[in-house]
């Protein structure tokens, strides 16, 4: 997860810009990359920044099932 935030946010503004819209400090963002996102900013994060629950919090999120056809 880690990676995936932190690659979000390498652009110049991009801390600042996702602490302003969830209304939480610059420190708050920078120790989520460090460590995890609460479980009660998930949702939030992932519809700010495009990152898909379940790669942000793998342990909490399981990811989608794909459906397989079958072949005839």
């Amino acid at each position: 997860m880690p990676d995936r935030l932190a690659q979000y946010l390498e652009p110049r503004g991009r801390v600042a810009d996702l602490a302003r819209r969830l209304g939480v400090t610059h420190a708050a963002i920078r120790q989520w990359n460090l460590k995890r996102i609460p479980p009660l900013r998930i949702l939030q994060v992932e519809r700010y920044t495009g990152i898909p629950r379940h790669v942000l919090r793998p342990d909490l999120y399981a990811a989608p099932r794909v459906k397989r056809k079958r072949g005839r």
